[in-house]
């Protein structure tokens, strides 16, 4: 028997139904290559990073890992003087399955978040699968984040304050190097706000199975995004934690996580699961689910009133960890 989908959120539906030939599940390679030229894939380029003159935009290169690129940083920083000592850090990590986007991408609300709390984005971008798999993306965020630690005091941040932010496959992302960092040393962040994020590349549970062919990510695309980072070792027994955090065996000595997902979506009993699982260890997570949310639901209705709870139940967090 089929599963069956919980219902769409009405408001949400509604905008989903706008865009349904657009926005169709089943991602595959062949549509990655498409939507790595089209024209949506340029929209971020578009986007003022200087949010009308609030924020001072440089472009820098930290030292990639060992025989490979530098790995490009977006760092955009207040111009207005600060009300005293350093900024705190939002180190943000892009969506896009690991196969899609930029460092620009989903900047916007990155930026509007840095604007309340006068903080510094340092935004990374990794290199792509399947051109590039595990290690590569995983890699590339942790020498970003090096990069931003050692040089914070260059643009008036403090590197005791860095909060890990990603969506979707940078949620993922964000959520490995979490563990790298807890298990190689480095940097403690201070929290780690994973939004829809991508953790579990068995891609086989209940929500998984119910959202098939129907969430704008679904099980087809998740498999595609998660077989160009691993090839055949998808779903094998040796994945590493830190291509898929799921498969973490020890959650425990981790920051303060936020995690959502919507009820609707590929992704949520994944990340309900690993939010029971730092709990079960002993850590701090917040976990919200919201009723009727489809994967990336508040960027294609940013004006609906689930987006707007999910919006300020964010910003809520960020304002609670030690930013201020």
């Amino acid at each position: 028997m089929t599963p069956v989908p919980p219902p769409f959120d009405p408001e949400l539906a509604a905008a989903l139904d706008e865009v349904k030939d657009v926005m169709r599940p089943g991602l595959t390679l062949a549509d990655v290559r498409a939507a790595r030229h089209g024209a949506a894939a340029r929209l971020p380029e578009l986007l003022d990073l200087t949010m009308g003159g609030a924020f001072e935009v440089t472009d820098r290169t930290a030292p990639g890992p060992r025989d490979a690129p530098g790995v490009p940083l977006l760092v955009c920083r207040p111009v207005a003087p600060g009300a005293g000592g350093r900024r705190p850090v939002l180190y943000y990590v892009h969506g896009g399955g690991m196969v899609l986007g930029s460092n620009r991408l989903g900047m916007n609300t990155a930026l509007a978040w840095a604007r309340e709390l006068d903080a510094v984005v340092v935004s990374v971008e990794y290199r792509l699968a399947p051109e590039h798999p595990h290690p590569a993306p995983v890699e590339d965020v942790q020498a970003g984040l090096l990069w931003t630690a050692e040089h914070a005091g260059e643009f008036g941040a403090d590197p005791e304050r860095i909060v890990l932010v990603g969506a979707s496959a940078g949620g993922g992302l964000a959520a490995a190097l979490a563990l790298l960092l807890r298990d190689r040393g480095g940097p403690r962040p201070i929290g780690q706000m994973l939004m829809s994020p991508m953790l579990d590349d068995r891609n086989d549970t209940p929500s998984a199975r119910q959202m098939a062919g129907v969430d704008v990510w679904d099980r087809a695309a998740n498999e595609t995004g998660w077989t160009a980072l691993l090839g055949d070792r998808r779903g094998g027994p040796d994945v590493s934690p830190y291509a898929a955090p799921a498969r973490a065996r020890d959650l425990s000595g981790l920051p303060p996580a936020y995690l959502d997902v919507g009820s609707a979506e590929t992704f949520r009993d994944e990340v309900v699961a690993y939010a029971s699982r730092v709990w079960q260890a002993g850590g701090v997570a917040e976990l919200h689910v919201w009723p009727g949310g489809f994967h990336g639901f508040d960027g294609l209705a940013p004006q609906a009133a689930l987006s707007c709870s999910a919006a300020a139940a964010r910003l809520s967090w960020l304002r609670r960890l030690p930013t201020g």
